[in-house]
């Protein structure tokens, strides 16, 4: 159902192309469009393709699981099935929320990409770069085979998605992305990316879309026994991470640059100063027209603010 990783990458290497191009043409706002769109796609492709790899095979996977489930009874956890019983009996919710599961994560994403690039520029680097670095810890761990709470009818769980024919999985351990790779859940993980980040940069009401999103999709992972509430931990927990760690490495890249080799953001062009003392705007994003005003850096502390 989503564009095939092959087209996502070849799209990618003609857009480098029209970057190319319009760099030595000078049409600065062409080659940042072109380039960060070419940047998601192989993202995209790369998120898409290391799905489909199954390097440990399902092996432990239903142990794995069971620990889960035995870890969130010692922390007095709520029982997932309690959710998923309230909403079995009404089919047109459980489908509604199936197809979310299937279908919202990806588009989701790409809207709110869109919406922080060109909204909101200053701030879009470090969120595509927390993005980028927080799939690939997920992807990282989920080869760890885990089963999801669907996998244990014996605990009460019932496959939501099985029971309507609305399953985006083939064989075990095969599809979209492998059955047993719950730990940690990328759904919350990038639910959390979107939600925090409305929060943190726009003041628009509309902002609260983004933070329904994160709650919808909290509870329809869990409604529909794909993931555990400790998968949805895990991910916002590799999020808090990741974004820290780009927070670091801004600040490392500032530390080597200088901030004093940055002019002032109202004398250049936005798409001028995110490439700024010899920084790329392909790193961070935005981080030039961050660093070009003078409150963003606390010489007292270092730190960016």
């Amino acid at each position: 159902m989503w564009l095939p990783w092959q087209w996502a990458m070849w799209m990618a290497v003609g857009l480098l192309v029209v970057s190319t191009i319009a760099h030595r043409t000078s049409h600065r706002s062409t080659r940042a469009v072109a380039f960060e769109t070419a940047v998601v796609l192989v993202l995209y492709a790369m998120w898409l393709r290391a799905g489909e790899f199954d390097p440990f095979g399902t092996s432990g996977g239903l142990e794995r699981g069971l620990k889960v489930w035995r870890a969130e009874r010692w922390l007095h956890l709520p029982r997932e099935q309690w959710l998923q019983q309230g909403v079995l009996a009404n089919r047109i919710v459980v489908e509604a929320s199936n197809l979310y599961y299937a279908g919202v994560h990806v588009p989701a994403m790409g809207a709110f990409l869109i919406w922080m690039f060109f909204r909101h520029r200053a701030d879009y680097g470090r969120w595509r770069t927390t993005l980028a670095l927080t799939t690939g810890v997920c992807l990282a761990i989920r080869y760890l085979p885990v089963a999801p709470p669907r996998m244990f009818p014996e605990l009460g769980f019932v496959d939501t998605a099985i029971r309507y024919n609305q399953s985006v999985y083939g064989d075990l351990g095969t599809g979209v992305s492998g059955q047993m790779a719950a730990m940690p859940s990328i759904h919350v993980a990038w639910a959390v990316i979107v939600a925090v980040a409305a929060m943190r940069a726009g003041g628009s009401r509309w902002r609260w879309i983004a933070v329904l999103h994160g709650a919808l999709t909290i509870w329809v992972v869990s409604s529909t026994a794909n993931h555990w509430w400790l998968d949805g931990v895990g991910g916002a927990i590799i999020v808090g991470l990741a974004w820290w760690v780009v927070g670091r490495l801004e600040l490392l890249v500032v530390r080597i640059f200088g901030k004093d080799q940055v002019p002032p953001v109202e004398a250049v062009p936005t798409a001028v100063a995110d490439e700024v003392a010899g920084i790329p705007a392909t790193v961070f994003g935005g981080m030039g027209e961050q660093m070009a005003v003078p409150a963003a850096v606390d010489a007292d502390d270092g730190g960016l603010r």
